[in-house]
């Protein structure tokens, strides 16, 4: 099995003291609803800088069919957003912080309306609250249907603008993060960087927010954008953060399926409109697997339209939704999108399989995006907050982007006061860093073949349906790929994004063979059922080759 952390320190050769020098107080990677949210808060008690990876509207975020999920009504109740969400988490959500985002749900919703967002409304002028799967109420807020992240991300950014204290750099690869040294607990400083026009930069930083999303683009089906390719958990690891549940990610059950076309979300809110789910046959196949039916959390859906597949041989299943009324008006957005590929919903059923979606797992932080890494914080889908558990529920992810990515905004003015409360402050900016990488003797593969293999294979078996030996062949294929690919010193993004590709598979691999049960979204055909033994939080962390377990946290109020 590959050596996960006995990793080098950096992707590329470098002596610091060679490059320009940029400096701000906080340093915000990612340019989603989390990290937006994160660096206008960090601008009122600071200058910050935002890095995104390509442009601001190419984040998962902005992608969202979603909605976002809060209590509004008083025919709703925290405690039953509270109960949804630890439900939909299969034992493993910690109390305590899903308590916080829920009750500052309502808070986060004011901010976004007071700062412009537009979000559909009844006749009477009333929000227009829809149902999702897992949810028991009505509680989620679209905008335009299924447009939602379009408009929390045009809010966000046009609030952005306004902020003298932000700079946004736009089409700016992070390679990795600064640290003074490679020892553990090492004070992270910023960031060295590749700009598409100004080439390496060094970035200094006091705090660093990493919200760089998912890693889905791990898999060969997958909703997520070209972007999300887990740099921002890659790099962690390499500057010593640990990493927790990486072997939970949700795949969505309703995908567009068309043969040789991009993988498109078919929004759950479509099915929480009445659509339904039909095999070849036109039979309902969810009502005998929960009460819930096409509402049932979407592991449960997943697994459901797997064991279809499965059993018939197809390639896909069928969402019906030709009974709904003014499909168009209240899905402008999918109803375009099937229009291009001649499919009427009003007339034709839509042809949907699962797809990897949502990364539950992720760098392990605290209420406030607090990583085990001085100076270092991680908000989003990035995190592993303890918030989804084993599975994310509905329309909770730009909910928690924009909660926690206030919360780590407002927390990481504290590594600019000596009195920060770490054991480690960040030295004086900049020291002198040098990367130093030897030549490799090893051969070389071609990159685009292992990012297709590498996908095809953890789409294979890593997806829905797991068992150990397929997960240790893995391994062990991966640990070949590795063996090449590592190694070597790349000059352009696709080989980082392919580097840090192979890490996080590594991660997600190595987390779904240790934990021997079916929680949540990982299901293991081999161990079936839940385990006690298994209700913790799996953490890894560089220079350890197993995991620390970490213990459930119960609820408590949070300021």
């Amino acid at each position: 099995m590959l050596d996960l952390f006995d990793t080098r320190r950096y992707l590329i050769p470098f002596r610091g003291s060679l490059l320009p020098q940029v400096f701000t107080d906080t340093l915000v990677i990612g340019g989603g609803a989390a990290g937006l949210r994160a660096a206008i808060e960090a601008a009122t008690h600071g200058d910050v800088i935002m890095l995104c990876k390509q442009g601001v509207p190419d984040s998962a975020s902005a992608w969202a069919q979603g909605g976002v999920a809060s209590v509004t009504t008083k025919d709703d109740t925290f405690e039953a957003h509270i109960d949804d969400t630890m439900t939909a988490g299969a034992g493993l959500c910690d109390a305590e912080i899903v308590k916080c985002v829920v009750e500052h749900a309502p808070r986060a919703m004011d901010d976004l309306m007071a700062w412009g967002a537009r979000f559909d409304r009844t006749e009477s002028g009333e929000l227009q609250l829809g149902r999702e799967g897992g949810h028991r109420s009505s509680r989620i807020i679209h905008a335009d249907g299924d447009a939602t992240g379009e408009e929390v991300i045009r809010c966000l950014w046009e609030k952005a603008r306004t902020v003298e204290a932000l700079r946004i750099f736009e089409d700016c690869f992070a390679l990795d993060l600064l640290t003074p040294s490679v020892a553990p607990g090492a004070p992270v400083m910023g960031a060295i960087t590749h700009h598409a026009r100004y080439g390496l930069q060094m970035i200094w930083a006091k705090s660093v927010i990493l919200a760089t999303g998912g890693a889905g683009m791990v898999w060969r089906e997958t909703t997520n954008p070209p972007v999300a390719t887990g740099d921002g958990v890659a790099m962690a690891v390499r500057a010593g953060a640990g990493v927790a549940d990486m072997c939970f990610m949700q795949f969505h059950p309703t995908t567009l399926y068309i043969a040789g076309a991009t993988r498109a979300l078919i929004s759950e809110a479509v099915r929480g409109e009445g659509a339904y789910l039909v095999d070849r046959s036109g039979r309902r196949f969810m009502q005998d697997v929960h009460e819930l039916a096409e509402l049932a959390p979407r592991d449960i859906v997943s697994r459901a339209i797997h064991a279809e597949l499965s059993r018939t041989g197809d390639t896909n299943v069928l969402l019906d939704a030709r009974h709904l009324d003014g499909f168009k008006a209240r899905f402008p957005g999918i109803h375009r999108l099937l229009g291009r590929f001649d499919l009427d919903p009003t007339q034709d059923l839509i042809p949907v399989q699962p797809a990897a979606h949502y990364m539950v797992g992720g760098v392990h932080t605290d209420d406030r995006g607090r990583t085990n890494v001085p100076g270092l914080y991680a908000v989003g889908e990035i995190a592993s907050t303890g918030l989804h558990g084993a599975n994310r529920l509905a329309s909770n992810s730009l909910l928690e982007g924009l909660v926690l990515g206030e919360r780590a905004g407002a927390a990481s003015v504290e590594m600019r006061s000596a009195d920060s409360g770490w054991s480690v402050a960040p030295p004086p900016a900049p020291v002198q860093i040098i990367s130093s990488i030897p030549l490799s003797d090893h051969g070389e593969l071609d990159l685009s073949d292992v990012r297709s293999s590498l996908r095809s294979v953890m789409w294979r078996n890593v997806g829905v349906e797991r068992t150990g030996a397929k997960l240790r062949d893995v391994t062990e294929m991966i640990d070949f790929w590795a063996r090449y690919t590592l190694d070597k010193i790349f000059d352009d993004p696709q080989g980082w994004e392919t580097q840090n590709m192979l890490l996080v598979a590594a991660l997600i691999a190595q987390s779904a063979v240790w934990r021997e049960e079916s929680r949540g979204c990982h299901y293991r055909s081999d161990f079936p059922k839940v385990h006690d033994r298994f209700a913790v939080h799996d953490f890894w962390q560089a220079g350890v080759n197993a995991p620390s377990e970490i213990p459930l946290k119960a609820a408590a109020s949070t300021p």
